[in-house]
């Protein structure tokens, strides 16, 4: 079976170079180009390319003393936002913290990452390369804590290890020790030095070969076991059964949207408003319209009208329209029949159903002024004189009804209103709004 790899070609040989890069350029500017590289939102990426470093550093001899600072401090970063709890590799770099066969230098740099969250001086660490670090390292400036401790801290649950179980447990390792390398052999000591200033090379070929090959071809799933199970034979289909059908297998669904909806209710208030639409109704149809929404608000939601029909409704029927409106009010489109209401034509009719709504319900302030605004605009811009007249009157009566019922603060419109009520002063009503005005300065 073919297993995921974790890494790319270019992935692999990106990431060795940051690795080797720990022996001149310092941790903070290699974790930001990680960042770059790799920014929080691939969170999936990340978790590879985490647990690709994880594995490596598992063997203590496959990464030099500057590339385990380096893969260290990336294993931790990742998750560095998050809680410490968080952090899926919590427990293995715990237990690196706490490895007395790891060096000091190696242990406390785990210890500082650990604490980093409350450590201010950390900043300063992360200033400096991998390899400074081992070179400025004071083994007295560090308090090693007990395994328990650590765990305790940082992980909470002390006997769950999230990462062991059974199976994970029968896996052969992705990366195993090289036989070609001597027992207790580094390849920094001089001891194992063949010929004078020139190093070993690991097994058979270059150790950054090598380790690049490694992080290419690694998967989480290891070498494990093959469990081989028989496929459970199918049961035959009963007559009658009902056969499953798969929506890969290319079969065209055909969806009922209306089934189980409930069609008769609301039907009568359906069509009563279908008709109300194309004209006024009769006085017992009327009745019957308010009847039913009095006993069912929420049938004006089953009624078929729609903010593009409203107008309509307003011009055959406008006391349907208010008590429509009204049971609406608490419905997430009523803005849009408010838009609908501001911008249709102006008459007798919208200003009447306007009106009740101002004092039956609580309008938005905005609505008011619109409405109000658009009023004054459609009286100026109208040509025929005498429907200007009218208009103009109405409007003046709609304006006094508000005022005097304080549905409207008119200090907020009193500009407006007052030089519409100077441009048609020659109209009583208009001269009596006037009038009133000055009342209420």
């Amino acid at each position: 079976m073919t297993k995921r790899k974790m890494m790319s070609g270019e992935e692999s040989k990106w990431m060795m170079e940051i690795l080797n890069a720990g022996d001149q350029r310092p941790f903070d500017e290699l974790l930001a180009d990680f960042n770059s590289k790799f920014p929080p939102r691939l969170l999936l990426r990340r978790f590879h390319l985490s647990s690709s470093l994880s594995i490596l550093l598992e063997n203590k001899k496959t990464l030099k003393s500057t590339q385990r600072l380096v893969a260290f401090a990336i294993l931790h970063h990742s998750y560095s936002a998050q809680h410490p709890s968080s952090n899926p590799f919590i427990s293995f770099l715990v237990n690196a913290a706490c490895d007395e066969e790891a060096e000091k230098y190696e242990r406390a740099f785990i210890l500082q990452l650990l604490g980093s969250s409350n450590n201010a001086n950390f900043k300063e660490v992360l200033k400096l390369s991998a390899a400074d670090y081992i070179k400025v390292f004071d083994p007295s400036s560090i308090a090693f804590l007990q395994h328990e401790q650590l765990k305790l801290q940082y992980c909470f649950k002390v006997n769950v290890d999230p990462f062991k179980h059974l199976i994970k447990q029968n896996y052969v390792k992705n990366v195993v020790p090289d036989p070609d390398m001597p027992q207790g052999c580094d390849e920094n000591s001089p001891e194992f030095e063949l010929q004078p200033g020139v190093k070993p090379k690991i097994g058979s070929g270059d150790r950054d070969e090598m380790v690049t090959g490694l992080l290419q071809n690694l998967s989480l799933e290891g070498v494990g076991p093959q469990w081989i199970r028989p496929l459970p034979p199918r049961l035959p289909v009963l007559d009658g059964e009902l056969v499953w059908l798969n929506p890969e297998n290319n079969h065209e669904f055909l969806w009922d949207h209306g089934m189980c909806a409930d069609t008769s209710r609301g039907a009568a208030v359906r069509d009563l408003i279908a008709k109300a639409l194309k004209g006024a109704l009769a006085p017992a149809q009327h009745e019957q319209v308010l009847v039913e929404l009095t006993n069912d608000p929420k049938l004006v939601y089953h009624c078929g009208l729609t903010p593009r029909k409203l107008p309509e409704l307003v011009e055959n029927n406008p006391l349907i329209a208010v008590e429509v409106l009204i049971k609406l009010m608490n419905s997430p489109e009523i803005s849009e029949y408010f838009i609908v209401l501001v911008n249709m034509d102006m008459s007798l009719h919208s200003m009447e159903v306007v009106n009740r709504l101002t004092t039956a319900v609580e309008l938005p302030t905005e609505f008011v002024h619109m409405y109000i605004t658009n009023c004054i605009s459609s009286c100026e811009n109208i040509k025929d004189k005498y429907m200007q007249n009218r208009l103009v009157r109405l409007v003046c009566v709609f304006l006094q009804s508000l005022i005097r019922n304080k549905i409207i603060n008119v200090q907020d419109l009193f500009i407006e209103v007052q030089a519409f009520c100077i441009e048609f002063s020659r109209i009583r009503e208009a001269a009596g709004l006037f009038r009133l005005l000055k009342t209420m300065e």
